[in-house]
């Protein structure tokens, strides 16, 4: 199996065995090109040929030009999964990424929108130019912690307005069942009697009656947070960050808010215990009479 050829069939079995998008699908394909134009800069002719050692030179190579500890992180994620692939398919014996190790990226923690500005951010008018659509999608992004992905995806029939249910297709194209708050099938009511759509129609179309795209929904998303006043950097996954750390503000139950979420690893979710205790801490100094450092002498 030459290079070329193990990268292609590799990138394949991600994209149907694995169902990843196409963005992440870029990347895996960069990051092994960028491994394969280094191992040639190095004389190595067969990639696949590399050790752990040849690994460790090519990250402290992205390292010497100053390239994040996150892409290089991704870069040798890419090439471990790689690595596993032919190590399976019997390409190699043994994955030299393994036992390599990269840089450790600082983790930084999403931004969230508080309840009062979550709640002025959908509360959009109804009378406005697509003011039904918007308070529709809005609503139920907060209510129920969707990515921008199941958003756009969504058809009528896996909404069940009665009982207050949405069934979406996730990342590996595993479903999950979560609730929609009332506010949300309030909205989706009165956006749906106006829309007079199809069962099957999609919930929130965009052009020629195709699933609107995830472009069009963050461009709308910057609009309505200027006209609601919301000043923060608002993105369809701010909306899903704010779901997640208010739901566990409330119910402290982690493993709940991971299936809301859709997360397969529970560490995923973690980050929103961080995001609490900030909280606390906050609410803390605020309130503890003796909580506040002195600042003079």
């Amino acid at each position: 199996m030459n290079t070329a050829h193990g990268i292609a069939a590799f990138i394949d079995h991600l994209r149907v065995e694995r169902a990843m998008s196409a963005h992440t699908l870029d990347a895996y394909r960069r990051d092994l090109g960028e491994f394969v134009h280094w191992c040639e800069g190095q004389g190595i002719d067969d990639p696949a040929r590399a050790n752990a050692n040849h690994i460790r030179a090519w990250i402290a190579d992205g390292h010497r030009k100053e390239l994040s500890a996150k892409t290089l992180q991704r870069r040798l994620s890419s090439c471990r999964s790689w690595f596993r692939w032919l190590l399976k398919n019997g390409v190699v014996a043994a994955n030299p990424a393994d036992g390599v190790r990269g840089p450790k990226a600082p983790r930084n923690l999403p931004q969230v929108l508080d309840v009062d500005e979550a709640v002025q951010l959908v509360e959009v008018d109804v009378d406005a130019a697509l003011g039904l659509r918007d308070r529709a999608m809005l609503e139920l992004f907060y209510s129920s912690g969707l990515r921008v992905s199941e958003l756009c995806g969504l058809r009528w029939n896996a909404l069940d307005l009665d009982s207050g249910l949405v069934t979406v297709t996730g990342k590996g194209n595993k479903q999950r069942t979560v609730p929609v708050g009332s506010h949300a099938c309030k909205a989706l009511s009165a956006w749906r009697g106006a829309m007079h759509s199809a069962t099957d129609a999609p919930v929130f179309p965009g052009r020629g009656g195709a699933p609107i795209t995830t472009r069009a929904v963050q461009s709308r998303m910057r609009q309505l947070a200027q006209r609601q006043g919301v000043y923060k950097r608002v993105h369809p996954h701010l909306l899903r960050h704010s779901f997640a750390s208010h739901m566990l503000e409330s119910s402290g139950d982690l493993r709940a808010v991971q299936e809301l979420l859709g997360h397969a690893d529970i560490s995923t979710t973690q980050i929103y215990t961080h995001l609490d205790f900030q909280h606390l801490a906050k609410v803390y100094d605020g309130a503890h009479p003796r909580a506040k450092r002195k600042t003079g002498g």
